[in-house]
């Protein structure tokens, strides 16, 4: 009886959190919208972007302020070398065939040798190899984005192509475009 009663608790709860979630009600919500007030849609701590909610990417503008790129950092480092290797052997197989009804049946035994080959990587001593420690970065620095006087030296994850873009044009000249990340 008390697991029924627990179970109903558990659905009851899952069903208001639900509901609760997806109504459109003053929940700290901005009116019209679905984020939260203060909420920033650009960017999270990891400097990775979240996709905005209605699918559409999200642009930034500005004034061009200055470019960075950074090159990939890699460090050398040792890993088990694997080699393929096989082995050959054979094995007894067992085959059978019967004949005959009832109390006359008779059935007759005999042995094959059948040949086999297995094959797998093993370990035969190490390897030296280039490890990536930081992937390649092109970044743009943005003064007054989005119109915002206030937001000065914002630095934007681009990709190569907007970074060639940045490079061509003038400095404090107009910008827009689709970051790939924040921060440099």
């Amino acid at each position: 009886m008390f697991g029924r009663r627990l179970l109903v608790a558990g659905v009851t709860a899952v069903l208001m959190a639900g509901l609760g979630a997806c109504s459109g009600g003053s929940g700290g919500g901005d009116e019209g919208t679905s984020q939260v007030v203060g909420a920033e849609r650009s960017g999270t701590a990891t400097g990775q972007t979240r996709p905005d909610p209605a699918g559409e990417p999200d642009t930034v503008s500005g004034l061009r302020d200055t470019v960075r790129h950074l090159s990939a950092k890699t460090a050398r480092a040792t890993r088990a070398h694997l080699v393929g290797k096989c082995a050959t052997g054979t094995r007894r197989v067992r085959h059978t065939s019967s004949s005959g009804t009832g109390t006359r049946r008779r059935t007759r035994t005999w042995y094959t040798t059948e040949r086999y080959r297995s094959c797998g990587k093993v370990r035969s001593g190490t390897e030296t190899y280039r490890r990536v420690v930081r992937p390649e970065k092109w970044c743009v620095r943005l003064d007054d984005v989005d119109g915002d006087r206030a937001r000065d030296d914002v630095w934007y994850q681009v990709t190569s192509a907007t970074y060639a873009d940045a490079l061509d044009t003038d400095e404090h000249a107009r910008m827009k475009f689709t970051p790939s990340g924040t921060g440099c």
